[in-house]
């Protein structure tokens, strides 16, 4: 009797460690199908929040003449400044301008760092997928600028040569666009800088042989440096549109910045602006 008393004992042991095992693997189960915090958080669009608090914060390269960059007295000023300047002022909100690291600037506008991107920002399907748009508002190409007595005269040309460019920049995307043409550079890629500015330096200084930037960048660059001294190929690396970027939760804010600008285009302010800044 004490026998059969204790295989009964350990046989209903048994019964309930595979019962609190077997339940136990239900719960993991469910645990790790079941959502995250992080994923059932609904990401709310912040004008309220920018509203509340007054102003817009802005992040731009601060080197991108003559877009957004520093003046002698270390003023930033530029074409995207003065068009967000007047948005904002007429919309009771003060313009905070926040310089980022420009291969960041799409992880800064995620993080909640800035609440928009707007300097010369070219719309690109890849940046589509990580940021909202606004409608496009100022046409560009990716041009290739040489020193006035170069003996590159065309793409072809670059072949051997050491090319530069701005990292993190359209201009890298749209040479690689081309990758047979890439392929040929000195060292089968484009030489990366952290602007724009130190590659045009390095060209100057005859360490490079091209750049491929922006054309409104460029320009200003040559009119400011003396057109005489470099040379704009005929042939470049394409056409692109400017907008500027926010966080895809934020459409209120896009709407209202996106509004203002056709009101400025109908009073005449945009091109006001724009004569400021481009007219020769």
């Amino acid at each position: 009797m004490m026998k059969m008393n204790l295989r009964n004992l350990v046989l209903i042991m048994l019964i309930l460690a595979v019962g609190v095992a077997g339940l136990a693997g239900c719960s993991s189960q469910s645990a790790s199908q079941a959502p995250s915090q992080e994923e059932e958080a609904v990401v709310e669009d912040s004008f309220d929040k920018i509203k509340e608090r007054g102003y817009v914060i802005m992040g731009l390269d601060d080197t991108f003449a003559p877009m957004g960059f520093r003046d002698e007295n270390n003023e930033i000023v530029g074409f995207d400044v003065d068009l967000a300047k007047e948005v904002f002022a007429r919309n009771d909100l003060e313009l905070v301008l926040q310089p980022i690291d420009w291969t960041m600037k799409e992880a800064e506008l995620n993080a909640g760092n800035i609440d928009m991107i707007w300097n010369a920002y070219t719309i690109t399907a890849e940046r589509k997928e990580k940021v909202a748009f606004t409608e496009p508002y100022l046409d560009n190409r990716q041009v290739i600028v040489t020193l006035a007595d170069s003996d590159i005269n065309s793409k072809k040309d670059l072949e051997g040569k050491k090319v530069v460019a701005q990292a993190g920049s359209t201009a890298v995307d749209a040479m690689y666009n081309e990758p047979d043409v890439v392929a040929t550079f000195y060292g089968g890629e484009p030489i990366l800088f952290d602007t724009n500015h130190e590659a045009f330096m390095d060209l100057e200084a005859g360490r490079s042989d091209a750049i491929v930037a922006d054309e409104v960048l460029a320009r200003y660059y040559i009119k400011q440096k003396g057109p005489e001294k470099y040379k704009v190929l005929d042939e470049d690396f394409g056409d692109e549109e400017y907008g500027i970027g926010f966080r895809k939760q934020d459409k209120k804010l896009l709407e209202m910045v996106e509004s203002t600008l056709d009101e400025m285009r109908k009073d005449g302010t945009f091109d006001a602006i724009y004569d400021k800044w481009f007219a020769d």
